[in-house]
């Protein structure tokens, strides 16, 4: 709201030191009260600024330059343009932070997460409060349409939940009882009862807005360059400016007219519009990366992005799914289903990722109470059903309890069943790979980047099995987590730039040693995004192309913007000290070309990837 205030105060100040000046126009002999008005009025504030900074020893910026040329205008007698100098160069100010402004806004509201209000249940009673309001086990009610103000788990309800502003992912999620659901997300049509999970602090929407609006606090080498190239450049431009002015003036003996060169010179030379434009290009960098489901914590990574060598990935929940299913069922004796039903009882107890998928796929009530001597032993379990020892594990399991079996060639992770010594079959467990990940590794192999590797701590067979169906030719299987950080270590040896790709959690150790850590985010995992450096927030692969080209487009624009302002203003300042440019073209070298630049940068933003 100040900002509002500010902006229409800034405005109602430029229209009327614009009045003032027309009219001076038409009252000749009253034209010095008018400008010298006009001027205080559109002038005081940056008067004081640039007094606060010399006092503080920043003396040389583009305020200052600004300030000493309509300054100098006023000495050698031109003032109107020096009247003239000073408004369009407060509107182009309004203007340019105008429009950094609604890029800024219009960042935040595509991507729509922030929700107002929530429906608080106590008692069974509705009330609306503030989100911030709400506290972790505070049931609360979204109704159809309503964004999911906070992170929660679903008590009571089944819904579809649009996650495209968080994800980038068009496709609805089924949500039910017990399924997590994230702020930012929108309830498409039953009416959910959540369980809070996280304080509007903590949550994941809040997390990505102040990734977002504090993206620009660690700054990429450009723009630091820039930063230092503005405060070099600006005292020598005003030297440079002193040197137009004094030498020539003593040799001619013509003060207005080396004066006046002097000034278009000054006003040409200031560099807001690279001070301006860069940090704003790598914004919306961010900002586009955040739109298309890729979280990015600041524009050192999207640099970084760009010169990336060698990729390694972790398998488990990176290019596979994470989500063990059962792929074949085969039985020795006896039918599928049987065997089934028998795995599934022996794993009742357990929450093993492989219990779950058997107990899923068999997907029907256990009686438990048919179950005894539970026991977890080394490679699997050991039941009793009905008075039979049934043995349920890996192959290491039943060899050792003396079962009579051949060990299966199929390639997964296999549970093998006895009952009271006989082999009865083995059920087949794969993890998925994602439908996205082969085409991924073929798109970055046509980004020039060929060194493509997977660590991973399953077996030899399983590992190189998806490397093979995915493109990747090197792997390394049955490896610990300090095994993947040996890796990436002497990687950073050879002085390769190395990109890990990885769950977030047991990957930590790698992602925060490697040059880039990105991490599969899940639906909002918290761990991720703390761990890494860039967070795919739907677990889809392909991301890691999008937010390449988003940093190349990113990139291009930066060197254009800075390409563009540099010719500009070397042929404005060429000409001014040649005595072929006035006031207005060096307004346009500053002004003019800001203007252009922030627009030309906006383009990341609205291209499509």
């Amino acid at each position: 709201m100040k900002n509002k205030i500010r902006e229409h105060l800034d405005f109602i100040k430029l229209i009327i030191a614009a009045v003032l000046f027309i009219i001076s126009f038409f009252f000749p002999r009253c034209s010095l009260i008018f400008i010298f008005v006009a001027y205080i009025i559109i002038s005081f504030e940056l008067i004081i600024e640039v007094a606060c900074n010399i006092v503080k020893g920043e003396i040389f910026d583009e305020k200052f330059l600004m300030l000493i040329a309509t300054f100098g205008a006023f000495i050698i007698g031109e003032y109107n343009e020096g009247l003239a100098v000073m408004l369009f160069y407060q509107f182009g100010e309004l203007i340019s932070d105008k429009a950094v402004d609604n890029s800024r806004d219009d960042i935040i509201k595509l991507m729509n997460l922030r929700s107002d209000k929530a429906t608080l249940l106590v008692n069974d009673k509705e009330k609306e409060v503030d989100p911030s309001k709400v506290k972790v086990d505070d049931l609360i009610l979204v109704k159809p349409g309503e964004k999911i103000p906070l992170d929660g788990v679903v008590l009571d309800g089944v819904s579809s939940i649009d996650t495209s502003s968080i994800t980038g992912e068009s496709k609805p999620r089924s949500v039910e009882i017990n399924n997590k659901v994230i702020s930012g997300t929108i309830n498409m049509s039953g009416t959910l009862i959540i369980r809070v999970t996280s304080e509007y602090k903590d949550s994941t929407v809040s997390k990505i807005l102040n990734l977002i609006e504090n993206s620009d606090k660690e700054k990429s080498n450009t723009e630091r360059f820039i930063t230092k190239f503005a405060k070099i450049y600006t005292p020598i431009v005003v030297f440079l400016a002193l040197g137009i002015f004094i030498i020539p003036s003593i040799v001619t003996k013509d003060f207005s007219t080396w004066g006046y060169r002097s000034l278009v010179f000054l006003v040409t030379s200031c560099p807001c519009a690279l001070v301006l434009s860069i940090p704003l290009a790598y914004f919306s960098g961010i900002g586009t990366c955040s739109r298309n489901g890729v979280l990015v914590k600041n524009s050192v990574y999207l640099d970084k992005l760009l010169n990336i060598q060698e990729i390694i990935f972790d398998k488990t929940g990176t290019i596979t799914e994470g989500v063990f299913e059962v792929v074949k069922v085969k039985g020795n004796g006896i039918k599928a289903k049987e065997l089934l039903e028998i795995a599934a009882m022996c794993e009742c107890h357990s929450s093993h990722p492989i219990a779950v998928s058997i107990k899923n796929r068999y997907g029907k009530e256990i009686d438990q109470k048919k179950v005894k001597n539970y026991k977890v032993v080394d490679g699997g379990i050991t039941v009793t059903i009905n008075k039979d020892k049934y043995i349920v594990g890996n192959y290491n399991l039943l060899k050792k309890n003396n079962v009579d079996f051949e060990k299966t060639k199929d390639i997964g992770t296999v549970v093998y069943v006895s009952k009271n010594g006989k082999y009865l079959g083995y059920i087949l467990i794969s993890d998925k790979i994602k439908a996205s990940s082969k085409k991924t590794v073929s798109e970055l192999k046509k980004r020039g980047i060929r060194d493509l590797v997977v660590l991973s701590g399953d077996n030899e067979d399983i590992v190189k099995n998806v490397c093979k169906s995915v493109g990747i030719q090197r792997y390394s299987a049955e490896l610990l987590p300090q095994d993947k950080v040996t890796y990436l270590n002497e990687a950073k040896k050879e002085k390769v730039n190395v990109m890990f790709v990885g769950d977030g959690i047991n990957d930590a150790p790698a992602l925060l040693i490697s040059d880039l850590g990105v991490s599969m985010g899940g639906i909002g995992s918290d761990a991720s995004i703390e761990a890494s450096d860039l967070v795919i927030m739907n677990d889809d692969l392909s991301r890691i192309n999008k937010a390449i080209d988003i940093a190349k487009q990113t990139k291009k624009i930066v060197w254009q913007n800075i390409s563009f302002v540099l010719i500009i203003k070397a042929i404005v300042l060429i000409t001014a000290a040649l005595g072929y440019s006035n006031i207005i073209s060096a307004v346009f070298a500053d002004v003019g070309v800001t203007l252009i630049t922030v627009i030309n940068t906006l383009r990341i933003f609205r291209k499509k990837y």
